[in-house]
């Protein structure tokens, strides 16, 4: 999934991106360590570029990690299935890693239709998520 959103981005081949699924716990430590923030969030992402990190390989895009635990539950709450909650999760961490964000009403609105259009590939019937 994550290789066929890359592509479909333009992102060749050769794309080197991690996926990472850990429980709440886990997700908690990170989301403190990292951001400053209590509590376990759905992802977090860590671009390569953004970091301002170079590995010499210009393939190596980042971290994406998903919180399985609140898959299930933002699943359950907003009355999508596990597979569709995890599609978006893994689509909002890499439009991040490609420097998609949702810092301003402008931001957020570029970034959501972008999701509803790759998450509608694969989930053709699926309603959107920014409806």
């Amino acid at each position: 999934m994550a290789e066929q959103i890359l592509h479909d981005l333009g992102y060749g081949d050769d794309p080197i991106l991690s996926v990472t699924v850990v429980d709440s716990d886990l997700m908690a430590e990170i989301n403190l360590t990292y951001r400053g923030k209590e509590g376990p969030t759905n992802v977090l992402s860590f671009s390569q570029k953004e970091a301002g990190l170079s590995s010499g390989d210009p393939n190596l895009l980042g971290d994406v990690v998903i919180c399985w635990d609140r898959v299930v539950s933002d699943s359950q709450s907003l009355g999508y299935t596990i597979e569709e909650m995890f599609m978006y999760l893994l689509i909002h961490g890499i439009l991040h890693i490609v420097g998609f964000d949702h810092d301003s009403s402008d931001h957020a609105q570029t970034m959501e239709r972008k999701v509803d259009q790759i998450f509608e590939k694969f989930f053709p019937s699926a309603d959107s998520f920014s409806s």
